[in-house]
């Protein structure tokens, strides 16, 4: 989340009259995040989020994030849900953006995860991917392997500005990449960014899972991947063994992955740091002036890539395998 688009009081209690959400008392932007404007609305019958779609998402994506938050609260996952107009409407315009109200869930996003809250997350993350099963929707991910030569090449020149060499470690992977990447391992709905600030625990119990405006439809081991390089290492950089054995056995045991996941496990994992690299360095060389957010350092993911490049084994993240 993040504020790129300000929005005046009087412009969003004239949103909100189209709303059955009472007036509007107070509101601000949420500073977290670097993709879409975010604010947090409190009227007189309780708390919302109001998003305005910014940069990366096409408004004619937000059918498919929508209809998929509703899909996933029907089988058991929670998750906001798109609050609609008088009119039965999902969408809106503000301040010259497609605009969307949410819920409000209670909770609170773990700054230093414990295995306990990989393991929370890994049975929530299974749990979500059997439940967008007959999901009816597809949307393809435009920043899966296909996409990221794309954006290399339009940040390659700048790239020694954030680190020496990352253009040539960015590059040699891609090749890489590019020849061997899974093709034919089970596909499904991914969140496709589920940090832990995308997690809300109510003390050590997960409450609900929100911003699914990342998600598509793509391989379902590659969203494990994601959450492994999000949740299992730690400040130093180093993979924490014990959270990752927590996360990838409590993901398994809920739903199995196959001999042929586990063993392309660590490919998938360096294309997820090679994925958040890239984003991560666009967003940092191409940061909009007067914009409430906090880009984030790319340099973490060139070092979670150089450590999956030197994995040899699915054992090395600390389980057996099938």
């Amino acid at each position: 989340m993040a504020v790129y688009t300000d929005v005046a009081a009087e412009d969003l209690a004239r949103f909100l009259a189209g709303y059955d959400v009472g007036e509007l008392l107070s509101y601000k932007g949420i500073a977290e995040g670097v993709e879409n404007s975010n604010f947090l609305v409190h009227t007189s019958t309780g708390n919302f989020i109001l998003t305005l779609y910014e940069r990366r998402v096409a408004e004619r994506d937000l059918p498919f994030f929508l209809g998929l938050m509703e899909h996933l609260a029907s089988r058991g996952i929670t998750c906001p849900q798109p609050v609609k107009t008088k009119t039965g409407k999902t969408l809106g315009k503000l301040a010259g953006r497609p605009a969307a109200m949410v819920t409000f869930l209670d909770g609170l996003w773990i700054r230093r995860p414990s295995a306990a809250h990989c393991a929370a997350l890994g049975e929530a993350l299974a749990r979500l991917h059997l439940a967008g099963g007959d999901f009816a929707m597809r949307r393809d991910n435009a920043l899966s392997v296909a996409g990221w030569r794309a954006l290399y090449d339009g940040c390659r020149e700048r790239a020694h500005k954030v680190e020496r060499n990352i253009d040539t470690l960015v590059s040699a992977e891609l090749d890489v990449l590019e020849r061997d990447w899974p093709r034919g391992l089970p596909q499904g709905v991914i969140h496709a960014d589920l940090f832990p600030d995308n997690v809300f625990f109510l003390g050590d119990r997960l409450s609900g899972l929100i911003d699914f405006y990342f998600a598509c439809t793509d391989t379902l081991a590659y969203d494990v991947a994601i959450c492994l390089n999000a949740w299992c290492f730690e400040n130093d950089h180093s993979y924490n063994v014990t959270k990752g054995r927590a996360l990838l056995a409590s993901y398994t045991k809920t739903r199995p992955f196959s001999t042929e996941e586990w063993e392309k496990l660590p490919l998938l994992a360096r294309g997820a740091s090679v994925r958040f690299l890239l984003t991560r360095l666009v967003d940092w060389l191409d940061v909009p002036p007067g914009a409430m957010v906090r880009p984030k350092d790319p340099r973490e993911y060139a070092r979670k890539l150089r450590f999956h490049q030197k994995i040899k084994s699915p054992r090395d993240y600390g389980v057996t395998g099938p």
